[in-house]
């Protein structure tokens, strides 16, 4: 762990923790989101970023892949798993630290994936979240997050 995040953590311990009774989160509650990623979401995340490997861009040279496809970004997935916790669970204000995540197969251009989050364990002002993002029985992303959880809870909107 940075020196940095050694420094958010022990500050955050100083204003939070969150008592029981208004934490914004319990063990078990879940959100989730769907997306298809269209070849230009993956153009200009390749702009973006400037990963340009032709196994997402190129149709003829992902078709001499063993994928047979230009398939998503894995990280441009992985966003999606940022989307949920930004904006439904635990929402405004949480900040993302820590990830573990897999790729066990791949997301083509197209495919309707759905981000799914699952809080785990709650630690002081921490939560350990399992994500997942699949295509109907295929886990394309997989994997444990961690976050700080916002000051406040959150208001319904």
């Amino acid at each position: 762990m940075t020196s940095l995040w050694r420094s958010v953590l022990n500050k955050s311990r100083l204003r939070l923790p969150h008592s029981p009774s208004c934490r914004p989160l319990h063990v078990g509650q879940r959100a989730s989101l769907t997306k298809a990623f269209s070849a230009r979401d993956v153009q200009l995340f390749a702009e973006l970023t400037g990963d340009n490997n032709p196994v997402h861009l190129d149709p003829v040279y992902a078709s001499t892949t063993s994928f047979e496809a230009p398939i998503v970004h894995g990280v441009l997935i992985n966003g999606l798993i940022s989307a949920v916790l930004g904006t439904r669970m635990p929402g405004r204000g949480c900040v993302f630290l820590h990830q573990e995540i897999r790729f066990p197969a791949p997301l083509y251009i197209g495919e309707e994936v759905l981000a799914e989050a699952e809080v785990r364990k709650i630690k002081m002002a921490f939560a350990f979240i399992a994500v997942t993002c699949s295509v109907r029985d295929k886990v394309v992303m997989e994997g444990e997050v961690m976050v700080m959880m916002p000051d406040e809870p959150q208001q319904k909107e």
